[in-house]
């Protein structure tokens, strides 16, 4: 039974896919939806790509290793939403544009900081995608076991399938409906796992003492806490595949109450995953921590409704997926290959679709070598926030603090280059200086430039 739910799932979204077909009708159909997304499109749809496997699987995970802080991983999300909510949607939305580098140009002037930007968040988003890709497959070896790359495979050429069909169309329908099995997904986890370990009293006596400590504990202090702040939130209020939809919006006030209620469901949310992963851990002492969902789901829930929630799993992670590719392609196409090449209106189209498959196989590639899904997130969310959070926050003030492209770019490379130095040399207690570094370079590098124009 719980192969036929599998099954009608996926097919279910490729026929989405064809659905949407008939609606794109140029690029502007393709990348936003024509501009024209109700509240409940847009909110579905964030909520949906929020809630994918680095907040359903990797917060389990971060509840069974950790305890009741790995809330924080969405939470931290939720206050960035909040912020971009009352101060910068509005902004945001008036750009009439595709990409978030498409910001950066309209903020500083010049195709060269529009470019640099791009190819730091393709790379970034490469990996994103395949951190999803790797969770979709954890999910379905509970159903298949034994077939991990192949289902990986499976998984990932379903959204790839349905998102190169429709594009934004068939995300925005395809997210709305995982989002509604996501939420019903999680709540039916979350009690069933605390119910099957006795309730919080027994919890409490089987647990290390800590793991329902908050807002730290020992193994999570308040540094830690900060570096989720600024290099996982940061992504939420300056990230490409949430303004993706901020674009999508019909108006302003669509866009910013969308965010709102997004922010508010991610906060509940956030505590019910965590649960799982605490409930697990009670429950399934032995497993690796980023089982704890897939493996208390198949274990305390009956044939059949076990099935329905692992779907709901699959399309939290689906849901991410499928942004973050189109994300990713339409940056490609719009911001590197379309500057470069001169692509004329009528292939933009086209190119746009074979970057969707080029970017969905080079994802597929990357997850097949990767191994934790958190690690992977953390290394390209610390990329992405020490080389752009600064200079795209501070450009919407551009002429107010005298700041320029070149101050900008120098930002950009080296925040960028720093966080990924950093991280990959194990020196994470020094990460949170990548941010003031950042915005040291943007400063310094836009006087000196004026200082040298002036000379000139």
């Amino acid at each position: 039974m719980n192969h036929a739910i599998a099954g009608v799932f996926l097919l279910g979204m490729i026929l989405i896919g064809v659905l949407s077909l008939k609606k794109i009708k140029n690029a502007s159909s393709y990348f936003v939806a024509d501009r024209n997304a109700a509240t409940p499109a847009v909110a579905g749809s964030l909520l949906a790509t929020i809630i994918g496997g680095s907040s359903t699987i990797g917060i389990a995970g971060l509840g069974y290793s950790k305890g009741l802080v790995g809330a924080w991983w969405m939470l931290v999300g939720a206050i960035g939403l909040f912020v971009l909510s009352v101060w910068f949607a509005e902004r945001v939305r008036s750009y009439t544009v595709y990409t978030l580098p498409e910001i950066l140009e309209r903020q500083y002037g010049g195709n060269t900081i529009r470019l640099i930007a791009s190819i730091l968040i393709a790379v970034a988003w490469l990996g994103i995608v395949a951190a999803q890709i790797i969770a979709a497959g954890k999910i379905l070896t509970v159903l298949w076991p034994g077939q991990t790359t192949l289902l990986m495979i499976v998984a990932g050429s379903v959204f790839i399938i349905y998102t190169l069909l429709g594009g934004q169309y068939s995300i925005l329908r395809t997210d709305l409906i995982q989002a509604v099995l996501i939420v019903a997904g999680v709540i039916v986890c979350a009690f069933a796992g605390v119910s099957s370990a006795g309730g919080f009293a027994q919890m409490a006596a089987h647990l290390p003492p800590s793991h329902l400590s908050f807002p730290i504990n020992p193994d999570f202090g308040w540094v830690d806490l900060l570096t989720f702040l600024f290099f996982v939130g940061a992504v939420f209020l300056v990230g490409p595949d949430i303004y993706s939809r901020i674009f999508c919006s019909r108006n302003p006030h669509i866009a910013r109450r969308s965010l709102m209620l997004t922010a508010s469901v991610m906060v509940p949310m956030a505590f019910l995953i965590t649960l799982t992963g605490i409930a697990a851990r009670v429950l399934l002492p032995e497993i690796q921590p980023e089982s704890a969902l897939p493996a208390l789901i198949s274990q305390t829930l009956p044939t059949g409704l076990n099935g329905l929630v692992m779907i709901a799993l699959l399309a939290a992670v689906m849901s991410s997926a499928d942004t973050c590719l189109l994300t990713t392609s339409t940056i490609m196409t719009s911001d590197i290959l379309a500057p470069v090449l001169k692509i004329k209106e009528k292939h933009f189209l086209g190119v746009s679709r074979i970057c969707v498959i080029g970017t969905g196989i080079a994802s597929l590639i990357i997850a097949l070598k990767l191994q934790g899904i958190i690690t992977s997130l953390l290394l390209a969310y610390t990329v992405y926030s020490a080389g752009l959070v600064i200079p795209i926050l501070l450009g919407f003030y551009a002429d107010r603090f005298r700041i320029n492209a070149a101050g900008a770019i120098i930002a950009i490379i080296g925040g960028g280059a720093s966080g990924l130095f950093l991280k990959l040399a194990g020196h994470e207690s020094l990460l949170l200086c990548t941010i003031p570094l950042s915005a040291v370079l943007l400063f310094a590098g836009s006087r000196l430039w004026a200082k040298a124009g002036t000379t000139r």
